[in-house]
């Protein structure tokens, strides 16, 4: 698990493996097209969010956090047929391999308002965290 302060931060959107082109533009229209999901607030004052990776791409596809607030992506990958084996964040210089059925946990605490883009290491699959 690793830790990590951040002054920027995204939305989570995500979508299917597709070439690489095709694939920006997808997202960008899902992104304009999905509601976001709100990140809860545990009792420890991290926001957990739980994101899983499937034959869509990372669910759910957008998620909104607030600067300030320590935020922790619970990704677990449920599918073998899916490019997304690992979760790259390459503003934040992580990469983490995502096992079959088994929980990884990214954590950091965005500083101001922005985004943050996230993705499969063939950048085929991406998402983003909006932080507010």
């Amino acid at each position: 698990m690793k830790k990590i302060l951040l002054a920027a931060l995204a939305t989570i959107t995500l979508v299917a493996a597709t070439p690489a082109a095709a694939c920006d533009e997808h997202t960008r229209q899902a992104a304009s097209k999905v509601k976001p999901a709100t990140a809860p607030v545990g009792k420890n004052g991290v926001r957990t969010v739980e994101v899983t990776v499937t034959s869509k791409g990372f669910e759910p596809a957008n998620v909104q956090v607030k600067a300030g607030h320590p935020v922790r992506l619970v990704v677990t990958r449920k599918t073998e047929k899916t490019c997304a084996t690992e979760i790259i964040l390459d503003d934040l210089g992580i990469n983490q391999p995502l096992p079959l059925d088994t929980p990884v946990t990214v954590e950091f605490t965005p500083s101001e308002s922005g985004t943050l883009r996230y993705a499969c290491a063939m950048d085929h699959i991406s998402g983003v965290v909006t932080i507010q």
